[in-house]
């Protein structure tokens, strides 16, 4: 079953949000405040596929919701609600951990979309494999198998939406890549966004494996156009 938590603290919204939902098939649990969020996260030990977050909440907000979740557990899916339109609370909730953002208003058609196309991602996690296939680069290994991805030996802790942007990378390695093609290769073609969600994600993911994340060896900015995997 698609499980998924919405936190809203907007009895419209959360409604409006449920609904739509569980007509898409999900099993939805909903909360209306971010203490109630962690509270039944660990309740259930973890076992959502998806949350979804509301930024502006009384009491403990969605960024910091989001924060802790991910020190919980780097598997669910984890997508912003937000209403406002600056750029810094999009990118805000993306370096913390966040998948995607939904803006509001939103429409049923983009809600599930957006909602089904990060389920999609976690899930192929679990999807077993019986080769046991390793990706090598420099100091890098990553396994298709157990998707995990380790440096000089040390497992990094990356999402799903970060791996497999690494996996990406690490099979075209030497190749400029352009903002498009990651973001249908990842996020998939019918995708409401923008390619800026790509960008934030390289950066998420530079903190995490380059020496020096603002002088990057691995993953190349190729000026006006993408990114490349840099394999000497």
């Amino acid at each position: 079953m698609k499980r998924i938590l919405v936190c809203e603290d907007e009895d419209a919204i959360r409604d409006f949000v449920v609904i739509n939902l569980k007509r898409a098939g999900y099993d939805v649990t909903d909360v209306n405040c971010g203490e109630e969020a962690l509270r039944v996260f660990d309740e259930e030990n973890g076992n959502f596929d998806i949350v979804l977050l509301d930024i502006m909440m009384p009491g403990i907000d969605g960024f910091t919701v989001c924060k802790k979740l991910r020190e919980k557990s780097s598997t669910p899916g984890i997508i912003m609600l937000t209403a406002k339109t600056q750029e810094m609370d999009k990118v805000n909730g993306l370096m913390i951990g966040a998948d995607d953002y939904i803006t509001k208003p939103f429409s049923p058609s983009e809600l599930t979309a957006r909602v089904d196309a990060i389920y999609r991602r976690v899930r192929m996690s679990f999807v077993k494999d019986d080769k046991s296939t390793i990706l090598e680069s420099g100091p890098f290994a990553l396994n298709v198998k157990s998707r995990t991805v380790t440096k000089n030996g040390v497992t990094i802790d990356l999402t799903q939406v970060e791996y497999q942007i690494l996996e990406y990378f690490m099979n075209n390695k030497n190749t400029a890549l352009d903002r498009s093609s990651i973001l249908n290769h990842i996020w998939g073609e019918s995708y409401y966004g923008d390619d800026k969600i790509v960008d934030v994600n390289i950066r998420r993911i530079r903190l995490k494996i380059e020496d020096e994340p603002s002088n990057p060896q691995y993953i190349i900015t190729i000026w006006c156009y993408g990114y490349k995997w840099h394999e000497n």
